[in-house]
């Protein structure tokens, strides 16, 4: 293993390592050290790498490159393995730039070489490279010979997470090179998912961020791996390879992704790649969604046909559009794909629009007419995009996808709470617990929500375990290692903060409006007409059915009034709050 750094070792930040993962194979990783965020603007506990591969058989190919912060870096470490007049292929899994940002680079210094990839992909390419190349599409069944045994078979994954997405599968070395699916932002010197307890929060974190929302997409890229003859590594565009825990691992997005399609009721999200920050914009709002228990079906203007469009419009609950470009040939072809839309919608669904921030955006405003006239219902307010988005922008997404999903499941919800016994419901509403406000701030963003069902879980080390429901802003901001307070209202002093902080709050709302807060030593809010607080450290969580069991260890402790005695909520029925 071969490791290549910018700077002294003990101020790691962006390295690379090359390491042989097996005959004629070798992986050139990308290690980001200190990214904290990244795509939908999702908070990073671990760094995350860029994952790209070379296979030498008779003939040679790269799969996928790095990001553009790794442009001396990668180079380096390419031509310190292979000449680069004897690439024959650059396989390009997706054209999502922290893959493909180098792509021009290497065919500036290469360019013998053929880029392989979908439709889609090269399309993108011709517009972000900007000189011509040869290539070569590919599709499910379609195959390259590169000589020696290593053939290459591929399989199309559309929407994973972007609608270019393939796989490829050697069946030599009985890889397959699957980019951002199955992948994780984990960063460390373990080429490898050896130590399963230490990378599966971030695992999960990740699916439910990014592949979530395209849980039926991912079924579909699952049944056609089944018909490859053995997978003993998935070789991933971010963190460790998939070896020691794939059949776990593999699972487990089987079992997510199954869950995720169960719901009755689906919403439609309409998005164009490549443009502005549709594809970032759209993902934050499908995620928002997802939290709710309810189904997301992403598509791309750019990759849609107009059947495709009307059966899903009629299938869905709800239809979430970003504004498309309005001219050129990408204008022309969603311009279609919007008729379409207003053609099979229906008075039933709802609606929630957003802007690209492309500059050429569609105005959202004759669109709302156009679907208020339909009958369609606005789910939260047109988010209009003026500048670059914003940690905020993105938690104003998210909370309006959230708000999408809880009108769409509103009536499910009513009739689930109905369905308890009635015996039963009463006797679990005798279960009592204090009154807690949890405050969270991380970067730009900060939340709170009230809580009830908080308790002390550990001495050595001390720590709380609270349940927090999938739908709440916050539960994004109490991810493992994520830093909050748990500030403790008295039984003298809480009816103000409760009413205040049990209100709905529109998407985007600054929750501490009006209320006097303090810094903790975590950079969280105290609040300071609480009786108490505690600064806590998520350590683990835990999936249950509807919430999350989030254990944290607590640092520092402090009681405004020893005197005083907690607030305690009394419920009268246990089957909704």
């Amino acid at each position: 293993m071969v490791a290549l750094t910018d700077r002294p070792a003990a101020e790691k930040r962006l390295t690379i390592e090359v390491n042989s993962i097996a005959e004629d194979t070798t992986a050139i990783r990308s290690l980001d050290w200190d990214r904290d965020r990244f795509d939908i603007e999702f908070g990073l506990q671990n760094g995350t790498t860029y994952n790209s591969f070379i296979i030498q058989g008779e003939k040679t190919a790269i799969v996928d490159t790095s990001h553009r912060k790794f442009e001396q870096l990668y180079m380096e470490a390419l031509k310190g393995q292979i000449d680069l007049s004897t690439i024959d292929y650059i396989i390009i899994s997706h054209t999502e730039p922290d893959h493909s940002a180098l792509v021009k680079d290497v065919l500036e210094l290469a360019p013998q070489a053929v880029v392989v990839g979908a439709k889609v992909a090269v399309q993108f390419l011709q517009n972000l490279i900007h000189r011509p190349f040869e290539s070569k599409l590919v599709k499910t069944g379609d195959s390259l010979d590169l000589g020696n045994g290593h053939l290459l078979e591929f399989l199309s994954a559309p929407n994973l997470h972007w609608p270019d997405t393939i796989f490829t599968y050697d069946r030599k070395t009985t890889i397959l090179y699957t980019c951002d699916a199955f992948g994780m932002h984990y960063c460390s010197d373990l080429t490898y998912d050896e130590n399963l307890s230490e990378i599966e929060a971030d695992f999960r974190f990740y699916y439910e961020c990014l592949m979530a929302p395209n849980a039926r997409s991912v079924i579909n890229a699952m049944k056609r791996m089944q018909k490859l003859p053995e997978i003993t590594t998935i070789a991933t565009g971010h963190g460790p390879l998939l070896r020691h825990n794939l059949t776990e691992l593999t699972g487990r997005y089987d079992k997510w992704s199954k869950e995720q399609t169960k719901a009755e009721k689906t919403v439609a999200v309409f998005y164009t790649s490549d443009y502005g920050y549709s594809d970032r914009l759209s993902q934050a709002i499908a995620h928002g969604v997802t939290k709710t228990g309810i189904a997301v079906e992403m598509m791309d203007f750019r990759a849609s046909d107009p059947q495709e469009v009307r059966e899903l419009v009629e299938m869905a609950s709800a239809l979430i559009i970003g504004a498309p470009p309005q001219s050129g040939d990408v204008g022309q072809e969603t311009e279609a794909a919007i008729s379409t839309i207003l053609v099979a919608a229906n008075k039933k669904q709802a609606i929630g629009l957003f802007e690209s921030g492309g500059g050429d955006d569609r105005s959202v405003y004759p669109l709302r007419n156009q679907f208020a006239e339909l009958g369609l219902k606005e789910a939260f307010p047109s988010i209009l995009i003026k500048e670059t988005p914003t940690e905020a922008t993105y938690q104003l997404c998210e909370e309006a996808g959230t708000d999408m999903g809880q009108l769409v499941g509103l009536k499910d919800a009513i009739k689930k709470m109905k369905s308890l016994d009635n015996d039963l419901d009463k006797a679990l509403g005798r279960l009592s617990g204090g009154l807690y406000i949890i405050t969270a701030q991380k970067g730009e963003l900060k939340s709170a929500m009230l809580a009830s069902w908080v308790t002390q879980a550990s001495f050595k080390p001390l720590g709380v375990s609270i349940a927090v429901a999938k739908d709440r802003a916050i539960e994004s901001l109490m991810q493992v290692g994520d830093t909050f307070v748990l500030n403790v209202l008295s039984e003298d002093n809480y009816q103000g903060m409760m009413r205040h902080f049990l209100k709905r709050f529109p998407p985007g709302a600054d929750r501490f409006e009006g209320v006097n807060v303090q810094t903790a030593t975590n950079g969280s809010p105290i609040l300071t007409d609480a009786l108490a607080y505690l600064e806590c450290k998520v350590t683990s969580r835990m999936e249950l059915s509807d919430h999350w069991l989030v254990y944290s260890t607590i640092d520092v402790g402090r009681v405004s009034n020893v005197d005083a005695l907690t607030a305690v909520h009394h419920r009268k029925v246990g089957n909704h709050y």
